[in-house]
């Protein structure tokens, strides 16, 4: 969590979900056939591959570990687009997808150009940015603490709000007053490590991935999706660690097991960056 630890207090299936926490299959549990035949590593950023807001020298090199091994290295992110544009042009990884699934950016080095694709027209996303500034107001009003996130600025699809990036971390009561609020809009509503996300559309994580897969890399995913390794931490991975049988939660994903449906199958010793280099290890091992 970039600006503290998320709103803890259980709710009243907690504890049933809880047990599912303790039931995570640890990492060195993860097939050494399957670790063999993997293509590719999707993986989260906050709180993933970020340690306390910031991306580490261990983190970092263990992409670029990754895609020396020959591995495909995609972030699959909340993130805005603005920060997207950056890390698809600068970062060791093949592609990206941001804000939670409404586009994906890949830089082609053999033209010089960055390609991007969106989840919804031009037209829509300007209509849903003055909705997003209304939805925004009543938030801060109703909601004490909370705050419009820091990289709003650099959105184009979505309308994300801090509860403990920036902020003081909110009780987990405001948290789902703003997630209850967004919904009442019609928005989808995703929670991650540091913000409350919202959206108008049908679209996640996944579906951009199935998209961007299939558009510059040639995979059909429903036929190869144990091909791929996703890591994540925390409930807007959720729709990734359903879909992928390899799915890898880093170990803070324990804090957010009671607001899963879905946990990932395996989880890492290690917390965030730290956790990732875990994975990385493991698999440039084989």
């Amino acid at each position: 969590m970039s600006g503290g630890a998320p709103p803890g207090p259980e709710s009243r299936e907690g504890p049933a979900r809880q047990m599912r926490g303790d039931r995570l299959q640890p990492l060195s549990a993860l097939p050494a056939d399957a670790r063999r035949a993997f293509r590719g590593v999707l993986t989260d950023i906050d709180d993933t591959l970020s340690t306390h807001g910031r991306i580490s020298a261990s983190a970092y090199s263990a992409m670029e570990r990754l895609r020396a091994a020959g591995l495909l290295v995609i972030p699959i992110t909340g993130r805005p687009a603005g920060w997207c544009d950056h890390i698809a042009r600068m970062w060791p990884v093949d592609a990206v997808v941001g804000e939670n699934g409404a586009l994906y950016m890949i830089h082609d080095a053999r033209q010089g150009r960055l390609r991007k694709h969106y989840a919804t027209s031009p037209t829509d996303r300007n209509v849903a940015r003055v909705r997003f500034a209304r939805i925004a107001e009543t938030i801060l009003h109703e909601v004490p603490g909370a705050a419009l996130a820091s990289d709003q600025f650099y959105r184009e699809s979505d309308l994300a709000i801090d509860y403990c990036e920036d902020v003081t971390p909110l009780p987990r009561a405001s948290v789902d007053r703003i997630v209850a609020m967004m919904r009442d809009e019609g928005m989808s509503v995703r929670i991650s490590s540091i913000h409350v996300n919202g959206w108008f559309g049908a679209y996640d994580k996944l579906t951009m991935t199935r998209t961007l897969l299939a558009e510059e890399f040639g995979v059909d995913l429903e036929r190869e999706r144990d091909r791929f390794v996703f890591v994540g931490d925390s409930p807007n991975d959720e729709s990734m660690f359903a879909y992928f049988p390899y799915s890898i939660g880093v170990a803070n994903v324990r804090r957010f097991i009671d607001r899963m449906d879905v946990p990932p199958a395996y989880v890492t010793e290690r917390e965030a960056g730290t956790g990732f280099a875990e994975l990385c290890g493991l698999l440039t091992a084989r």
